[in-house]
């Protein structure tokens, strides 16, 4: 079983700028699929990026296009999300996510099921 663990939540005002991100331990495989997604209170999990490292391949959510950069250290199981221009609505607890073996690029539309590990979440909350 995967151990995903995320840092560098925090506070920010909006238009700002904050990084997370998101370790996999207890493997020594390579993880081709991570992906973070977000969940505000009251409402459901949604997908905010997905990265293919064996690919190179990225998606986004619409609402975070232009803003948010998903990346992945390579050779490493290591993903960041690089989060600028900052909106009170990106508040939310963020989880990192991740798929192996994975042969495509997952989009970020695509629901919670196809992503069997997760990590905790880290708090993130953006004022206005």
């Amino acid at each position: 079983q995967v151990q995903l663990v995320e840092s560098g939540g925090g506070s920010v005002q909006a238009g700002g700028s904050l990084r997370l991100s998101c370790t996999a331990s207890k493997t020594s495989d390579h993880i081709p699929c991570m992906a973070w997604f977000r969940q505000a209170p009251g409402k459901e999990r949604e997908g905010v990026a997905t990265i293919n490292t064996d690919l190179g391949t990225t998606d986004y959510a619409d609402s975070v296009k232009g803003r948010f950069t998903i990346s992945q250290d390579n050779g490493k199981n290591t993903v960041q999300l690089q989060m600028n221009r900052t909106k009170p609505e990106d508040s939310a607890i963020y989880y990192c996510a991740a798929r192996s073996p994975c042969y495509a690029l997952i989009p970020a539309t695509k629901p919670m099921v196809w992503w069997p590990d997760w990590g905790q979440g880290t708090q993130v909350t953006v004022s206005s």
